[in-house]
């Protein structure tokens, strides 16, 4: 299992994630940089976010933290978890059967990290900045 520094910092990406899938149909983020005071997500997109799109990220990701959904684990065959976003498999992860982190019904992703037990756990969310550079959308986030 991957250690964090701050397993509620790691279970903000999974929202940020799903909240990006969900609200411009791109890919998951293909890199990120995950440490307790500030994180960093990349994603493959096409332009800037504007003010009123960073504020509706943050009204997403904010409203599953206030719903307390459930963090847990599950494990499944690669059969079973072909109709997971399977497109980004984290390092580590072989054999025949995923560990797959199930946060609600909001999100399902293969992971190895550590994660917080519960979406409430994580207090507030807020972006700090995001940049556009070259088809790559960085988006810096903290929590409160």
């Amino acid at each position: 299992m991957k250690d964090y520094s701050d397993p509620r910092m790691h279970t903000a990406e999974h929202l940020l994630n799903r909240a990006m899938v969900r609200l411009f149909g791109c890919g998951r983020a293909f890199s990120s940089h995950i440490e307790k005071k500030k994180s960093k997500c990349d994603y493959r997109f096409s332009r800037p976010l504007t003010a009123e799109e960073t504020a509706e990220l943050e009204r997403l990701v904010n409203g599953v933290i206030a719903a307390n959904l459930p963090v847990r684990e599950a494990f499944y065959s690669r059969e079973e978890a072909a109709a997971l976003d399977l497109a980004r498999l984290p390092e580590g992860a072989a054999g025949d059967r995923l560990r797959v982190i199930l946060i609600g019904d909001y999100d399902a992703c293969p992971c190895i990290g550590q994660h917080a037990g519960a979406t409430g756990e994580l207090g507030g969310f807020r972006i700090v900045s995001s940049s556009f550079e070259d088809g790559v959308l960085r988006v810096r986030f903290k929590l409160a």
